[in-house]
């Protein structure tokens, strides 16, 4: 496999069965939320970028028990020394798309979970409609609502979804290896 692939790998062994607040593991979590894209017919970049969304909790020290803050920008950053934009940018621009959709959808903030409505907090809150116009210009921006949505849904405890190693010839395609 590739080097990307083999990081990968590493990281989720070393941190996949850690929690964040949400009731599930973060390799239950990322899994879901691929499943969750694939389910719905997304491109293999966003399944990858679904599956990776949070690999920045894994890159950093955790700000508390909700994980590390800012994971959005860490774990963007890291894949796109990897991936192409089409997998990275999507992650970078998660928690954007959160502070998006409290911003514009009224209902949006009522769906979220206790562990995203705190981080919520951590992150900047909703969006004004100066940063709410400047997220939509985002050629990136309808793939992070998708991802975005994954993840909000993807925390369901004992949900069957395919295994890291199904991932991986896709994720070795992608970053070029």
């Amino acid at each position: 496999m590739s080097g990307a692939v083999a990081e990968i790998e590493a990281l989720f062994a070393e941190h996949g069965g850690e929690s964040y607040g949400e009731g599930v593991t973060m390799l239950a979590h990322m899994l879901q939320a691929a499943a969750l894209a694939e389910s719905e017919g997304a491109g293999e970049p966003l399944v990858i970028a679904a599956l990776l969304h949070d690999v920045g909790h894994f890159l950093q020290p955790t700000d508390d028990s909700f994980g590390y803050h800012r994971h959005d920008r860490s774990g963007g950053d890291w894949l796109a020394r990897r991936f192409p934009p089409e997998v990275s940018e999507p992650v970078r621009l998660h928690v954007a798309a959160k502070r998006y959709l409290c911003a514009v959808e009224k209902d949006y903030f009522g769906k979220l979970s206790a562990a995203s409505v705190y981080t919520l907090s951590q992150q900047g809150g909703p969006m004004s409609d100066a940063e709410a116009k400047a997220f939509a210009s985002s050629p990136h921006h309808r793939s992070a609502v998708r991802l975005r949505r994954w993840d909000d849904s993807g925390k369901v405890t004992g949900v069957r979804v395919r295994d890291l190693p199904y991932y991986c010839a896709e994720m070795a395609r992608l970053s070029g290896s």
